[in-house]
């Protein structure tokens, strides 16, 4: 005959397996909640490590930076008695060399840093320097799409002053008028606008005039105010 098993044996098996499922599950638990920590743990010992990484970066492109504006600013002619250390060049096409140098440097070896940003847009302002002003137009370009808006701004602005040196006033107009309504704090309104005058002189005196006249109605008492007053007197004999 087959062996029965009673409803109290039967329900002391369930009450076996729950019991031996319910250990199962608090081990599986606290195995996972130790990984957890484990994990935990090590995103922290990794992030604060990467930040310690980043701050060390950035620190040495820092100094790299300040290296290579000395460059950038350095003196024409003999040294300077007062300040032996200060750069000295022979003339500005060997300091814009050597300033691009550095910063060409400094943007390939700290190229997430915030100094090497930077140091790319200082870079290209070298090339133009240095008359590579294709060159410096396509670096600007590049730069001209990054995520940050103040970098990218200032790419764009100096993009339109090479387009309007360079008797490209459609492109150098057509950036400007973009910059002028959607101005940030490193290129303001009235720097816009008065580039903007100074591209249209030439080829749309009446608009250049309209211009000058409206930096000087938003912006009184500004030194911005004093070059509007001087563009209105360049045209002035012309129109």
């Amino acid at each position: 005959m087959p062996e029965h098993i009673s409803r109290k044996e039967l329900k002391q098996d369930k009450i076996k397996e729950t019991i031996e499922h319910g250990a199962e599950a608090v081990l599986s638990h606290g195995q996972f909640a130790g990984i957890a920590v484990a994990v935990v743990l090590a995103i922290a010992i990794g992030y604060g490590g990467w930040h310690l990484y980043i701050d060390h970066q950035t620190a040495q492109a820092s100094a790299g930076f300040d290296a290579a504006m000395k460059a950038y600013q350095g003196r024409i002619g003999a040294p300077n008695p007062s300040d032996p250390s200060e750069p000295t060049y022979s003339d500005e096409r060997a300091r814009a060399q050597d300033a691009f140098d550095k910063f060409k440097k400094l943007a390939g070896t700290y190229p997430s840093t915030n100094p090497g940003k930077l140091a790319r847009y200082y870079a290209a302002l070298c090339l133009e320097d240095l008359d590579r002003q294709n060159q410096a137009l396509e670096q600007l370009k590049k730069i001209s799409g990054s995520s940050d808006k103040e970098l990218a701004a200032m790419a764009q602005y100096h993009m339109a002053v090479i387009y309007a040196r360079t008797g490209k006033t459609d492109e150098a107009v057509k950036l400007l008028r973009v910059l002028a309504d959607k101005p940030s704090i490193l290129v303001p309104r009235p720097l816009v606008l008065l580039e903007l005058a100074g591209a249209l002189r030439n080829s749309n005196p009446k608009e250049a005039t309209s211009i000058y006249q409206q930096i000087k109605k938003e912006f009184p008492d500004s030194s911005i105010a004093d070059q509007a007053d001087r563009g209105l007197d360049s045209i002035a004999p012309k129109s």
